[in-house]
């Protein structure tokens, strides 16, 4: 593809020879010649500088290139969406597989495509241009939206409701039974039915081996826009927001809510029934107890502002300095009363 029709569908201002055919889109530092590159970060300027890649993309104000330039306000978007141009497209035609288990009150879309070994329950829909890879198991009465992608071995559980544009990447489940067991007398459990529903709005995007629970009674939703990472657990009652990031191994206990626009970063753990306001970012490994105002930024355990977790962190490694200077203190402060006495 050549780099002056690059620049137009990325809507990027050209800077040098657009007659350059442009072959892949590659990283600073593996780049060379045909390759489309980009800048984003200031720790990568000397790669910059010495790339060999034919043309980057970068931002207005970012030092020139030693090869054509791209430049737009949003570099890194307008990489994403050239992944996008040299993606290749691997499709399987519409129609239902051979192999796949379609009950006969189930709705499937004329040119959804349904893969082998697939099953699909009773009264499920799936709607136009979704693909279903193979493995996938849709429960009675699923409603999956349009131009979804559902990768192999996902478990999409009876009553759930998927939005349109939603992707459930490999072994996914959604609408397990929540944790929910009521004690008996004797100290033995007796198990909640887990009956409620679980609602996935539009353009979602749902990592590998995620769980997301439904409740007893109510609803779990996952508002429009949030993208879910690999490994996190998602508990019976949670409403999450629109828009919200949750990165590996997050973990969110039942009926919390978590509004729109936030940030859980890696192996963050959120107690039940509580709210995180608005806009927060909660750094790796942070656990948050209580709820949580709108635009905080949090870290540690349990969660404090990020400016005072960083200057607890720098304590915590001269802790055992303080120990023994404390120690010396006493005794000495211990031999000068001595000597009062």
């Amino acid at each position: 593809m050549k780099l002056r029709d690059i620049a137009e569908r990325l809507q990027c201002r050209l800077e040098g020879d657009g007659e350059i055919e442009i072959q892949r889109v590659n990283a600073i530092d593996d780049a060379g010649p045909g390759d489309l590159t980009f800048f984003t970060n200031p720790k990568y300027a000397r790669a910059l500088r010495a790339t060999r890649a034919s043309a980057v993309i970068l931002s207005e104000k970012a030092e020139p290139a030693p090869c054509a330039m791209l430049r737009v306000a949003h570099p890194y978007l307008a990489f994403a969406k050239a992944v996008e141009l040299f993606a290749p497209s691997i499709r399987p035609p519409a129609g239902v597989h051979r192999l796949a288990d379609v009950a006969a009150t189930a709705t499937i879309a004329a040119d959804a495509a349904i893969g082998a070994f697939t099953v699909v329950g009773d009264g499920a829909r799936v709607g136009a241009r979704t693909l279903v890879h193979p493995h996938v198991t849709i429960g009675a009465g699923a409603q999956i939206g349009d131009d979804c992608i559902v990768h192999t071995h996902v478990s999409i559980r009876e009553r759930v409701q998927i939005g349109n544009r939603v992707v459930v990447q490999d072994g996914a489940v959604i609408g397990s039974d929540g944790f929910g067991f009521a004690t008996k007398p004797d100290g033995t459990h007796h198990k909640i039915p887990q009956i409620g529903a679980v609602v996935i709005e539009d353009d979602v995007e749902i990592g590998a081996n995620a769980a997301i629970d439904r409740p007893a009674v109510g609803e779990t939703r996952i508002g429009a826009g949030t993208k879910i990472d690999n490994l996190v657990q998602i508990a019976h009652g949670v409403t999450i927001g629109r828009n919200a990031l949750l990165a590996a191994q997050v973990g969110i206990a039942g009926s919390t809510t978590i509004e729109d626009s936030v940030t859980l970063a890696g192996q963050v753990g959120v107690s039940g029934h509580i709210t995180i306001g608005k806009g927060t970012i909660a750094t790796a490994q942070t656990g948050i107890p209580s709820s949580v105002e709108p635009g905080a930024f949090i870290s540690g355990y349990p969660a404090i502002t990020n400016r005072d977790w960083l200057k607890s962190s720098a304590v915590f490694r001269k802790l055992p300095e303080l120990r023994k200077a404390i120690a010396d203190l006493d005794a000495r402060l211990a031999e000068v009363e001595a000597r009062l006495k």
